[in-house]
């Protein structure tokens, strides 16, 4: 449900949560559609499901966390200074039309469009037929009644069928997120090293003044214990229920049985 395009396979699979467990088909509604279905998205999106950037950040900066905060900051500069000129260097090497998994999407479609049928209809309209189905392709609004050109920017392969049938050239049909221009742009503002801290011009006014650490007090009491340790088992209030060895009733123990004794 969440990878389909269009509304109607949508809810088709949706037919088939209600059958199996209707507390699933209430529980995605409260949710809300547009908020994990791609086909009911107010926007489009990349659809590309990764772990926080953050988190790989703080991977690679374990070690520089005990560090002062100058020191850490300018090892928090290097770092992205240095990814930022290894990215912009690789991009500038990059010779394809669209970059890294789009390009292999679109090579995808290319491949499915060798055995469809086109028909026109008008200039810009073309009915394309594709095994025992047949969709409706617009080249001059990007939208196919798949819905995957519109939604994807990347001409899907009925499209494809239409631009090869034309001799169009399929470049100008993506979207500018994708090309090799945006990656560059996008890593366009270098980031200049920083003199050492000794040859620093600080002003008299800066050096007078005196930096203290935040007022903190401490609550009192015990420090709450934290939840990390519990199973999921212990957080939510349920406790094993034990079953006697000898009769093998729920509820009390081999030494408090009365049938074993």
């Amino acid at each position: 449900m969440v990878k389909s395009y269009s509304k109607s396979e949508f809810h088709m699979l949706m037919k088939r949560v209600e059958a199996a467990d209707m507390r699933v088909k209430i529980c995605l509604e409260l949710a809300g559609y547009e908020k994990w279905a791609r086909s009911h998205a107010k926007v489009h999106r990349g659809w590309t499901l990764t772990s926080n950037i953050a988190e790989s950040i703080n991977g690679v900066l374990v070690s520089a966390r005990e560090l002062p905060i100058y020191d850490f900051l300018e090892k928090v500069r290097l770092l992205f200074a240095k990814w930022n000129c290894a990215n912009r260097k690789e991009a500038s090497y990059t010779f394809i039309t669209i970059i890294g998994n789009f390009n292999d999407i679109f090579s995808e479609n290319e491949a499915l469009c060798t055995r469809m049928t086109v028909v026109s209809a008008t200039k810009y309209v073309y009915t394309v037929h594709d095994k025992q189905k047949h969709f409706i392709v617009c080249i001059k609004e990007n939208k196919c009644s798949c819905n995957t050109f519109q939604i994807d920017e990347i001409p899907c392969a009925h499209a494809c069928a239409v631009l090869e049938k034309k001799n169009f050239e399929k470049g100008p049909y993506c979207s500018d997120l994708f090309k090799l221009k945006t990656v560059l742009k996008t890593y366009d503002v270098p980031m200049y090293p920083l003199p050492h801290s000794d040859d620093w011009i600080i002003p008299e006014t800066t050096l007078a003044e005196i930096v203290l650490p935040l007022k903190y007090k401490r609550p009192p009491g015990r420090p709450a214990k934290k939840d990390r340790g519990k199973s999921g088992r212990d957080m939510f209030g349920k406790k094993n229920i034990y079953s006697c060895g000898g009769c093998g009733v729920k509820g009390h123990n081999r030494h408090s049985c009365r049938k074993y004794k």
